[in-house]
């Protein structure tokens, strides 16, 4: 019995040690792409356990007023932050090659801060740990629950549907080569360019099934 629980505790200890070498600290001053997604020093890190409104989504006001969220929210987190150092813990990386991260401004872990501010959903496809604070910040109406809104991945699953029905082989992603030659994919729920960009494969462009395709292709994501 001694020898079994020996190697149960050499397992759990090796495993620690597996799991702080992948992990990866990144400390600097961070530009915001969106309310869930920053970058650190060349870094793209992905906030752990949110989902926050793509830049082009839209809410309905109390007015009737159609509000541009995901564009709120972003501006949110950059006031939040203001320029200030952050320190992030990945802890691991997901298919686009992003870091999936615990990100702190000062103590306040900005993951947290984003779902109790309502500028951001708890993600529970991937993790339950801030659900009460989403639910908190329902009961007091803060950020996003002003507004009659789509969940972000619902909206994306409407966008990618929609735009999958005239998509050759239902691949709706874009890439496109501009002017100066850059590889640039474009989704149809995070750009802004994506009705107007006509694609030719004749000049080399092409359709995507998925963005990890797109970025093993050498396209990035349009800003």
């Amino acid at each position: 019995m001694k020898t079994i629980k020996f190697v149960i505790i050499i397992i759990i200890v090796a495993r620690v040690f597996t799991l702080d070498a992948q992990a990866k600290m990144m400390t600097g001053s961070a530009a915001v792409t969106d309310a869930d997604t920053l970058k650190i020093a060349g870094e793209t890190i992905r906030l752990d356990a949110v989902d926050a409104p793509e830049l082009s989504q839209s809410c309905l006001t109390s007015k009737g007023e159609q509000q541009r969220c995901g564009i709120v929210a972003k501006q949110a987190l950059i006031e939040f932050i203001d320029g200030r150092t952050i320190v992030c813990r990945g802890e691991d990386v997901d298919a686009y090659g992003r870091w999936i991260a615990r990100c702190y401004l000062e103590r306040q872990e900005i993951s947290t801060w984003l779902v109790s501010q309502g500028h951001a959903l708890a993600y529970r496809l991937f993790s339950e740990r801030l659900v009460a604070a989403e639910n908190q910040a329902r009961l007091a109406g803060r950020g996003i629950w002003q507004t009659k809104f789509q969940s972000p991945w619902d909206y994306r699953r409407e966008r990618w549907q929609v735009a999958s029905q005239t998509a050759p082989d239902g691949c709706p992603i874009k890439g496109n080569i501009n002017r100066k030659g850059e590889k640039i994919y474009h989704t149809p729920w995070g750009s802004a360019h994506y009705n107007r960009t006509k694609i030719s494969l004749a000049k080399g462009e092409r359709w995507f099934c998925d963005e990890a395709e797109a970025l093993a292709a050498g396209w990035r994501r349009a800003r």
